[in-house]
């Protein structure tokens, strides 16, 4: 909802838009006077439609940030849905869970609403995927592995056990989980099932087998957000 100078009083999302704009500017509805004083204001009125619901969350949010409305009271602060962060620009990259995104060179997945979706995701990808869940420096000189290892949670790139290599070669198959690209990711594993067949090596066959069979059973497609800002569908 727009004041005469064109300035955005109002950003919101509904189902019905006919029932929504008549809930504000009927006879007799019974108003907040916040809500009263911003009709008076209102000379027009733009609309996006959306695909889903989702969708129509996330824009409204993202609307709200970006202009932050008069009459909005919610979303305006600096919280916002969570991302999952991917931190490409290090040797060994992780996943991290955040609120905002930055151009720090990072990509970074989502958002994901509601929250327990992130959650689910994340757990899916550590199931998968054996991504360490520490915060310590990584960089092959450690000592010793932590039960994450031992539970085979995790493969160690900390002691050198999972090299530098082998640790950006499974990070590719993260990204391709985390953008959908299922078919992809699914080739490029039986290739490598189909190789480790033909070197005799079964129990690495096994275990590409398994990972193929989870990927297929739990894959869950998410958008990307990228950094750029550039305009683009």
């Amino acid at each position: 909802m727009k004041d005469g100078q064109g300035g955005i009083l109002y950003v919101g999302k509904a189902r019905s838009l006919r029932d929504r704009v008549r809930s504000y500017f009927q006879k007799g509805a019974n108003l907040m006077p916040r809500i009263r004083s911003m009709i008076f204001q209102v000379e027009d009125l733009e609309y996006l439609v959306t695909r889903s619901d989702l969708e129509a969350l996330v824009l409204e949010n993202n609307l709200i940030k970006k202009h932050r409305p008069k009459y909005n009271i919610l979303l305006r602060d600096d919280k916002s849905y969570p991302f999952l962060r991917l931190t490409i620009q290090e040797d060994y990259p992780r996943l991290q869970i955040v609120r905002r995104v930055k151009r720090d060179g990072a990509l970074y997945y989502g958002p994901y609403v509601p929250t327990y979706a992130l959650r689910k995701t994340l757990r899916v990808l550590r199931r998968i995927f054996p991504l360490p869940n520490c915060r310590i420096k990584i960089d092959g000189t450690a000592d010793r592995a932590c039960i994450e290892y031992e539970i085979k949670r995790c493969l160690a790139p900390c002691t050198g056990f999972q090299s530098r290599e082998q640790y950006q070669a499974m990070i590719r198959q993260v990204k391709l989980f985390l953008e959908g690209k299922d078919r992809d990711l699914i080739d490029q594993l039986e290739h490598q099932m189909e190789a480790a067949s033909d070197r005799l090596d079964f129990e690495e066959a096994a275990q590409l087998r398994d990972t193929i069979d989870q990927i297929r059973q739990t894959l869950e497609k998410q958008r990307v957000t990228t950094t750029d800002l550039r305009d683009q569908d």
